[in-house]
């Protein structure tokens, strides 16, 4: 078994100031970072839409999940945080629409607040490949 540690960027700013990763497999083992709904021209995606904002940050931690060998097929555990968790039941459309064959164990919480005063959510993953 492979057991090298392989670092996935995703090319944040933030990355280096606050030294983490998007994204770290280690063996069969992948975790995926808290993910803002940040668009590629480093706005928010979706400003008050939990929807929106949630599927922009699962987009994200597809293509970190691809880019370490995995998939969502590969995920074992979501967490889903929100600064208002009485719109939980938006952003769990968004993880159905994406984890509804998958059905990882899954945990949505309330947070005071995130970096971005725009950002309504983040998107955690751990996956185990094989």
């Amino acid at each position: 078994m492979d057991n090298t540690r392989r670092l996935v960027s995703s090319g944040s700013p933030l990355e280096p100031r606050i030294g983490f990763s998007r994204a770290v497999r280690k063996g069969p083992f992948v975790a995926v970072a808290g993910t803002a709904p940040i668009g590629a021209d480093g706005r928010t995606v979706g400003p008050g839409d939990v929807h929106a904002q949630t599927v922009r940050c699962l987009d994200i931690v597809e293509a970190a999940l691809a880019e370490a060998g995995a998939s969502l097929a590969d995920v074992v555990r979501t967490r889903i945080m929100l600064t208002d968790v009485t719109v939980w039941e938006e952003a769990a459309r968004a993880h159905g629409e994406r984890f509804g064959a998958v059905r990882p164990v899954t945990t949505l919480v309330e947070v005071s607040r995130f970096i971005d005063p725009d950002w309504l959510v983040e998107v955690e993953v751990d996956a185990v490949l094989g």
